[in-house]
C-alpha cells in the first residue's frame, strides 16, 4: 500500500517537471516590418504532439511550414520561400505568452527580425 503512494507520488512528480506544449493550433497574424517594407502574415498552425506544421502566407505567396516544433513555450519553423524566383530558406524561433508568440527570423543570410504575431480572432 505504502508502495503504490510511493509511485503515485513519483508519477505526479514528473508530471508537474514535463512542460505543457503551448496551444499554437490555429491562424496567427503579424505585421512584419522588413528592409523591404511591412509584410503582412498569416500563420495557420496544426500541432501533433510536438511536431507543427501548417502554412504561412504572405502578399510573396502561399508556403508550407517545415521543420516545426513546439515544446513548452518554445516554437520553431522553417518557411521555404520563393522570392521573385530565388529560394530563400526563413528560420523562426519563438515564444508563447498566451494570445501572443514572440518571434524572431533569419532570412537567408539577409537578415533578422524581431516581431509579435497574434492570435486570429
Amino acid at each position: 500500500m505504502n508502495s503504490c503512494r510511493l509511485l503515485r507520488g513519483a508519477a505526479l512528480a514528473v508530471l508537474l517537471l514535463v512542460p505543457a506544449l503551448a496551444d499554437v493550433t490555429g491562424k496567427w497574424t503579424a505585421a512584419i516590418d522588413t528592409q523591404i517594407g511591412i509584410q503582412n502574415y498569416t500563420y495557420d498552425f496544426k500541432v501533433d504532439g510536438d511536431k507543427l506544421t501548417g502554412r504561412a502566407t504572405s502578399q510573396f505567396g502561399d508556403t508550407s511550414i517545415t521543420e516545426g516544433t513546439v515544446k513548452g513555450e518554445e516554437i520553431s519553423f522553417v518557411e521555404n520561400l520563393d522570392f521573385q524566383g530565388q529560394p530563400v530558406r526563413i528560420t523562426y524561433t519563438g515564444k508563447v505568452s498566451g494570445e501572443e508568440i514572440k518571434f524572431t527570423r533569419k532570412v537567408g543570410d539577409i537578415a533578422t527580425e524581431d516581431f509579435v504575431a497574434k492570435r486570429a480572432k
